[in-house]
């Protein structure tokens, strides 16, 4: 009951803190827009309006994100499955940050005779986006981001890794950056704001799918892969259900002759 009790207090104070932030700026700008408009020239105007907008998707992306936390830990948040093309939908994230992150290199090396895989789409698209995102945060201006799809050592399992060029990310730290509001001190953790959700939220995601997903990283970059099941998986589901559906029916009809 203290652990919980604790955990809420620091959930309460880091949400607080990170809503702070990005409103503080929001009415700093703001106010001083109003209170000096006549004054500013139309750079500085410019510029103000831009950092208002820019604190405003900070926010509305916190929001989000704790909106997902909290479906997640409720467990309200129910999965469609459909069986899609995995290198089609990575293709139209990418195109997406593209337009975020323009000074990046986003390469793809697409195994196009993998096997459809058997997940939600839109909760796919939101794994990816969270993690070429985030190689594309934690990352130097002009260094290469690659998404790699291909077979993994099981049938049953397609491969997804996203590869950056930064300045890696400790062994100790593994496990840390899965958990709530993890934030790593380094250099270039330190120019970025963020809320420490965004690899909570995949590798929940990422479970509720029937994935795996595992990091690996050294000096020269950071290597995230996914392992999601195939639609081969949903036949083998199917099948073992008709089965146990055929022995439940043959051994109620014993028990009637029985009878």
């Amino acid at each position: 009951m203290i652990k919980t009790d604790k955990q809420q207090e620091d959930f309460i104070s880091t949400v607080s803190h990170e809503l702070r932030t990005p409103l503080t700026s929001i009415r700093g700008f703001a106010q001083t827009m109003l209170s000096s408009w006549d004054g500013l020239d139309d750079e500085s105007k410019k510029k103000f309006i831009q950092i208002i907008e820019q604190q405003s998707n900070r926010l509305i992306n916190l929001v989000e994100n704790m909106l997902s936390v909290n479906k997640l830990q409720s467990f309200k948040d129910k999965l469609i499955y459909k069986s899609v093309n995995a290198n089609a939908l990575i293709e139209t994230v990418i195109q997406f940050i593209k337009h975020q992150y323009p000074n990046h290199n986003f390469e793809t090396q697409f195994n196009k005779k993998i096997p459809q895989i058997l997940v939600d789409t839109d909760k796919f698209q939101q794994i990816m986006t969270n993690l070429i995102e985030n190689a594309s945060k934690y990352s130097n201006e002009g260094t290469n981001i690659t998404v790699v799809t291909d077979f993994s050592s099981s049938p049953d399992y397609v491969s997804i890794k996203v590869k950056d060029e930064g300045i890696g990310i400790k062994e100790e730290d593994f496990d840390k950056i899965f958990t709530k509001f993890s934030r790593l001190d380094n250099p270039l953790t330190r120019k970025i704001q963020g809320s420490g959700l965004g690899l909570y939220i995949t590798k929940t995601l990422v479970q509720k799918m029937n994935g795996k997903i595992s990091v690996q990283s050294n000096d020269n970059g950071t290597t995230f892969e996914v392992l999601l099941p195939t639609e081969n998986v949903e036949t083998q589901l199917k099948e073992a259900k008709s089965k146990k559906q055929k022995v439940k029916s043959r051994s109620g009809l014993t028990k009637g002759t029985a009878e």
